[in-house]
């Protein structure tokens, strides 16, 4: 899923972008508005994050732009402007939310993962729901489900479970997985997958000292079942 993140800040659009990479977003970055704009027209990313006080064209001007040309796309501003009219303004042009800097990260992360599901559910190819021993994955969603039990995943964690899912059985290899879930450009590093497995089993397992989904297979990979 791409993101288009436009921000003159270096440091918020660096940091913007190492969140969502880190869930499994493809980013692309704009210094600028114009940049936004023809960015936007290049790459049709599945959502954006504007900031507003922008050079070249404002947030404002952008969000009009491509809501022109893409009435659905969803649109998140970031912006330091927490005025209530500057809200206001926001919604009126077509942002379907606002995040108010300075901003958290769990914040970003969640109001993404809201927006992604949006994106998700209206798209036909999205992979339909399997299940990993007792629990139930809803690509659709972004979610696990397991009785009651909500569990919020990110795209990356979708493309991992689907992986084990489809090789039941089988030993996958780092490589293989970071292919899958990073893709080829990613230097691979097995301390990344590790903890990114690690945190994973914390949320999907009933027991992650003993888990039943992604079980560990000392000197070759993980493997689901058999």
């Amino acid at each position: 899923m791409k993101v288009l993140i436009a921000e003159d800040d270096r440091f918020t659009r660096e940091g913007l972008a190492e969140v969502l990479e880190t869930e499994g977003y493809q980013v692309i970055s704009a210094m600028d508005g114009a940049e936004a704009i023809r960015l936007f027209q290049v790459h049709s990313p599945d959502f954006v994050c504007l900031d507003i006080m922008m050079p070249a064209r404002s947030g404002y001007e952008v969000c009009r732009t491509i809501r022109a040309a893409s009435p659905d796309v969803p649109i998140i501003f970031v912006s330091a402007k927490a005025e209530e009219i500057d809200r206001l303004v926001g919604f009126d042009l077509g942002a379907d939310d606002f995040i108010i800097k300075p901003f958290s990260v769990r914040e970003v992360v969640a109001r993404v993962r809201a927006v992604a599901r949006r994106c998700c559910s209206k798209r036909e190819a999205t992979p339909a729901n399997f299940w990993l021993d007792d629990l139930m994955v809803i690509p659709a969603e972004l979610r696990g489900k397991r009785g009651e039990q909500i569990i919020e995943l990110s795209p990356r964690d979708v493309k991992i479970l689907q992986l084990f899912h489809d090789n039941k059985g089988k030993v996958l290899d780092r490589h293989v997985m970071f292919v899958h879930a990073w893709g080829d450009a990613y230097f691979p590093n097995s301390r990344t997958l590790d903890q990114h497995i690690s945190q994973l089993r914390k949320r999907i397992e009933k027991d992650p000292q003993n888990p039943a989904i992604i079980r560990t297979v000392h000197g070759a990979g993980y493997r689901y079942g058999g």
